[in-house]
């Protein structure tokens, strides 16, 4: 897991999933709760990447920089960080549209709204 991740499997749970796990989920939620578009969650996620690379070089292993510049561990640290925002958009997203227009749609499950109307759901 070392020679994939860049560190050990403590630190990738402590800094990527708890803590830029936490900035990612909050990120999510401001996008959705601003009404932005999905595709906005990608570049931010791309940053947030960048930035848990740089914290686990910088905090755990500052004296072997091929961590920080590890494609395999980016790569996987986004697709984390990208998974805790896209579930927190679609969550927010869900909410803000059931509760924002009561009268045209419900809720259809967690990840789903239906139209009141046509029963359609999206």
């Amino acid at each position: 897991m070392i020679d994939v991740l860049g560190t050990s499997w403590s630190v990738f749970v402590g800094i990527t999933v708890v803590l830029l796990g936490f900035a990612a989920w909050m990120t999510g939620q401001a996008i959705a709760n601003t009404w932005r578009p999905l595709r906005q969650v990608f570049p931010y996620s791309l940053l947030l990447g960048f930035a848990d690379r740089f914290l686990t070089w910088g905090l755990f292993e500052p004296e072997r920089i091929e961590v920080l510049w590890l494609v395999s561990g980016y790569l996987i640290d986004t697709a984390v960080l990208m998974g805790f925002a896209l579930l927190a958009y679609r969550l927010t997203k869900v909410r803000k549209m059931v509760s924002q227009y009561p009268w045209i749609y419900e809720q259809a499950g967690p990840f789903a709204w239906r139209d009141k109307r046509h029963g359609s759901s999206t």
